[in-house]
């Protein structure tokens, strides 16, 4: 196991943080704005995100750059800032870090898919280096990979993000198939932990999709075929849309008290994702301090 992982292991589950969309959005984010733009237009709005889940209880927190792969920041003609926005990223995240948490930074799928020929796997894997490496350049202390529907997208990522000498999570959405136990290419939890390990992740786990009951299962399936250790961001319940917005009714007591079964189940890293905020993570540390 990388040595970091081994420190932050020690002394049991490790808390990391909740939902950054949401909380930009409280701080001004428009909708349809794209969130990543703020690293460099409004960093002390981002890093009030990033402090508020350190002072929440955050042991690890990610970084406002999950849509700053080239391929995807193309879409909104920044491609050509990439570095920029993931070095201030992750930088933003490292000063709200202060010593006390660690940075995990965020590293979000492309937006299309290699089964449909809509990116080829060289773009991808180039796509994912650049993002890789500003990240760590920006003080990154590990990366994720999160919210992935495609395993073969995903190992890309994990082969790119290794490169860096990081410890590298790599997460899966599953949302689909009438259990929501499935990605929604069809990969079942066991199948999706073999393969992001194979390809070289040093924690694999599951993140957004649906509330967190539902990542018990999720949870215990792949604890029971890899030896690496779970990472699980649940969401705050589905949403509902009032008024155009995405509303979630979750509260952070009900999510919490659901934390010890999901430790249970092998998680060793618990957060929150769609939907909770650092009321949810305190929520949280207070369910693991017992």
């Amino acid at each position: 196991m990388h040595p970091l992982l081994t420190e932050l292991l020690a002394s049991g589950p490790v808390l990391t943080d909740g939902a950054w969309g949401t909380q930009l959005q409280a701080r001004g984010l428009a909708v349809g704005e794209f969130p990543d733009q703020w690293n460099v237009d409004h960093p002390e709005r981002v890093l009030e995100v990033a402090q508020a889940y350190v002072a929440a209880g955050s042991r690890v927190i990610l970084s406002n750059t999950f849509g700053s792969n080239r391929i995807r920041l193309a879409a909104h003609g920044l491609e050509s800032r990439a570095v920029e926005l993931n070095r201030r990223g992750a930088a933003i995240s490292k000063q709200a870090a202060g010593g006390v948490a660690k940075v995990f930074a965020s590293m979000g799928p492309t937006g299309l898919l290699l089964m449909s020929g809509d990116v080829t796997p060289e773009q991808v894997l180039a796509a994912f280096t650049e993002q890789a490496n500003a990240l760590a350049e920006g003080g990154a202390d590990g990366l994720v990979v999160e919210t992935m529907a495609e395993i073969e997208e995903a190992c890309l990522a994990v082969k790119a993000a290794r490169l860096t000498g990081l410890p590298v999570v790599a997460c899966m959405v599953f949302d689909s198939g009438k259990d929501k136990d499935r990605t929604m290419m069809g990969a079942t939890p066991e199948a999706a932990a073999a393969a992001l390990v194979e390809a070289g992740a040093d924690v694999v786990g599951a993140n957004c999709g649906q509330g967190i009951a539902g990542f018990i299962p999720i949870c215990r399936r792949m604890h029971a075929v890899v030896k690496v250790p779970i990472w699980a961001k649940a969401n705050a319940g589905l949403p509902e849309m009032v008024d155009g917005v995405a509303s979630y009714r979750t509260s952070s007591d009900d999510f919490a008290s659901q934390i010890p079964e999901l430790v249970k189940a092998g998680a060793s890293f618990v957060g929150g994702c769609c939907g909770t905020s650092p009321a949810f993570i305190a929520a949280v540390r207070k369910q693991l301090l017992g």
